[in-house]
């Protein structure tokens, strides 16, 4: 998990630099900021909320993503309610704000939060957000150990990981990534991803609350194991690539 900015569940007190949002770039060292490509905007986004049961891979075709525009932004439990909180942009690491998408209503967006307990969501007003598409999702699978990249709803790569051991599980669910850093000490890749996830077994790590982190390692052996505390570790090189293509917002499940 991410330690120190973002304060993640795989390691310990872990200095990070937060990057900006992604945009194509060559291949990043690990303290070079590198945006990630933006989601291409579009003037009629589409709900994304899905019926199908928890363990159903979530990788639909296109998925909204919220980019939020000024320094804050109102959050509130229904659609036209009262904020009943106020999240800043953009966050406490230097990452910008940015929400996966899960429904939307009259001029309202229903958004994943990062913050216990897992799933939950809260509405935030369109005016404040700009919407954009983003064709990608993630889903790793705990008995397999393998990441699966989808563009457009079809797999187009798949990587090995390792995830949680028996007394730290990742936990599995609907998630988003929620921040894109870049570790300044080694042992934790050139990349990591925060998420919208939180360890159903340590409610703090290292400073921080428990989130569930995606990063790379220089731990090679671990891979395909289960190895961390919750964390999806992964190669070096294929975090790269993934922090080179996966804009913020984007679906990221664990089943």
């Amino acid at each position: 998990m991410i330690a120190a900015a973002v304060a993640v569940v795989c390691a310990g007190a872990v200095a990070f630099v937060a990057l900006g949002p992604l945009s194509a770039a060559p291949a990043p060292t690990p303290t070079r900021s590198v945006a990630a490509p933006t989601p291409t905007p579009t003037t009629t986004p589409e709900p994304t909320r899905s019926a199908a049961p928890v363990d159903a891979v979530d990788a639909p075709v296109s998925t909204t993503v919220a980019a939020v525009t000024g320094a804050s932004v109102p959050v509130s439990a229904s659609a036209g309610g009262k904020a009943t909180q106020t999240l800043e942009n953009p966050q406490a690491s230097g990452a910008p704000l940015v929400f996966r998408v899960v429904d939307q209503q009259d001029g309202w967006a229903e958004v994943q939060l990062a913050q216990r307990p897992n799933g939950s969501t809260g509405w935030v007003p369109t005016s404040a957000v700009t919407l954009t598409e983003d064709p990608y999702a993630i889903v790793v699978t705990r008995s397999t150990k393998t990441l699966d990249l989808y563009k457009d709803g079809k797999v187009v790569d798949s990587y090995p990981v390792a995830t949680g051991t028996g007394g730290t599980p990742s936990p599995t669910g609907r998630f988003a990534l929620t921040e894109l850093l870049a570790p300044t000490n080694e042992g934790y890749g050139p990349y990591a991803y925060g998420t919208t996830a939180f360890s159903d077994v340590l409610n703090s790590f290292g400073g921080g609350p428990g989130q569930i982190g995606l990063h790379g390692t220089e731990d090679t052996s671990s891979i395909g194991t289960a190895a961390s505390h919750g964390c999806i570790r992964m190669h070096n090189d294929d975090i790269t690539a993934l922090a080179e293509r996966l804009p913020l917002g984007t679906p990221f499940q664990v089943r």
